[in-house]
C-alpha cells in the first residue's frame, strides 16, 4: 500500500466553535419519523448521502457494507408485506413484556405504512465476509464498521432537510431474499426515508444533557 501527504481543513478556535455550535444547534432538531410525504425527493442527493456514508472508516479499509436504494412500489409492497409478518410475531411473542411496555408510549406496532408511503428505503446490508474469485476473505469489526457509515448517512440526509427512519423488523433475512442479494450479505437496517407528511408529529422525548453522557478523566 502506498501512502500520500495528509492536510486537512485546520481552524481558529472561534471558527471551530461557530461551526460546532452550528452543528450542535441543526443535529439536535434530528427526528426519527414515521409519517412521510410522497413527495418525490431528488434522488441524486440521496446517492451522494450515501456516498457520504462510504467515507466511513472500516476494520483493514474492508467497507463491508452495500446500500440497496429501493424507490420500485412493488418491490416495497413486497417488504412491506414480508416486514408486517415479522412484526406481528414480534410483537405477538418475540417481544419482552418489558419491550412492549417500553414501547407504549411511541404508540408503535407491527403495521407498518411508512414502507411504502416514503418515496424510498436504503436498506443497508452488512458484508459478513468478502469475495473474491479466489474465495472467502475476512472483514473484521463489521458491526462498528457499518453502524459508523449510518450515523454518517443519517447524518447527511439530516443536513439536506430529509428524514428518516431506522427500522429494524428482525429477523431481516427476507429482505435479502426479495433484493436477491449475494449470500456474503446480512441486512442490518431498512431507512425509509423523504419529507415528513404535512401535519407530522413526533413523541416530545427528552435527550439526556452533556453532564450524563461524558465522563472525563
Amino acid at each position: 500500500m502506498s501512502f500520500k501527504s495528509y492536510n486537512p481543513m485546520r481552524y481558529t478556535e472561534c471558527q471551530m466553535s461557530q461551526r460546532i455550535d452550528s452543528m450542535l444547534e441543526k443535529m439536535q432538531s434530528r427526528r426519527s419519523v414515521r409519517e412521510f410525504s410522497p413527495t418525490p425527493v431528488p434522488l441524486d442527493v440521496v446517492r451522494k448521502c450515501i456516498q457520504i456514508a462510504g467515507t466511513a472508516p472500516s476494520g483493514s479499509h474492508k467497507q463491508p457494507w452495500t446500500f440497496c436504494l429501493v424507490t420500485d412500489p412493488e418491490i416495497r409492497r413486497q417488504i412491506r408485506i414480508a416486514a408486517e409478518q415479522e412484526e406481528y410475531i414480534n410483537y405477538h411473542g418475540r417481544m419482552s413484556e418489558e419491550w412492549l411496555e417500553d414501547l407504549k408510549p411511541f404508540g408503535t406496532d407491527h403495521i407498518k405504512p411508512f414502507i411504502e408511503e416514503a418515496p424510498g428505503l436504503i436498506i443497508v446490508f452488512k458484508h459478513a465476509y468478502g469475495k473474491t474469485e479466489e474465495g472467502k476473505t475476512t472483514n473484521y469489526y463489521v458491526n462498528e464498521s457499518v453502524g459508523i457509515s449510518v450515523g454518517m448517512l443519517l447524518t447527511a440526509l439530516h443536513e439536506v432537510g430529509l428524514v428518516a427512519l431506522t427500522h429494524t423488523p428482525s429477523p431481516m433475512k427476507f429482505l435479502a431474499e426479495i433484493l436477491k442479494r449475494p449470500d456474503n450479505e446480512r441486512a442490518y437496517l431498512n431507512i425509509p426515508f423523504g419529507y415528513p407528511a404535512e401535519g407530522c408529529e413526533v413523541p416530545d422525548i427528552y435527550r439526556k444533557p452533556l453532564e450524563d453522557i461524558l465522563k472525563e478523566y
